[in-house]
């Protein structure tokens, strides 16, 4: 499936939507260049699961974790956003924790940049969402 966004807004409604087909245990893998939305789309989920902590890119602490709260996505208790932009090595984000969170039953995971950790994803339940530039200023999200 292939949506457009024209603004951040549409971005982050597109995001909003996504959260209703996560299911619990799912990683959701960001691929988009730098500055392509990424993070904004993660805003728009983190709305769809009720998140109302402001959600900034986790590009310097690698991962942050929010807890949800809403009744449609019952199951999923925790909310995931991670950034493996700056990683030198797949062992920096198992020292932080991270690999505890991927797959956990109650847990949904974004992760931005996903390429750089494709051992830690191995065997694992994902979601690939690719987002382009479009030369319109608009961006194409690729489900």
């Amino acid at each position: 499936m292939e949506l457009t966004a024209k603004t951040d807004k549409e971005m982050e409604k597109i995001g909003q939507n996504l959260s209703d087909r996560l299911k619990s245990g799912d990683i959701l893998c960001l691929t988009g260049n730098l500055g392509a939305g990424k993070t904004t789309l993660v805003k728009g989920l983190a709305r769809g699961f009720n998140i109302k902590k402001e959600i900034t890119s986790p590009t310097f602490a690698l991962m942050r974790v929010y807890d949800t709260k809403i009744s449609k996505h019952k199951n999923t208790k925790t909310f995931v956003h991670i950034d493996t932009y700056r990683l030198n090595n797949e062992q920096e984000l198992i020292d932080i924790g991270a690999e505890d969170y991927l797959s956990k039953p109650d847990t949904i995971c974004v992760i931005e940049w996903p390429e750089k950790i494709k051992k830690l994803l191995k065997n694992k339940k994902i979601v690939s969402v690719t987002i382009k530039h479009l030369s319109n200023g608009g961006r194409k999200i690729i489900l």
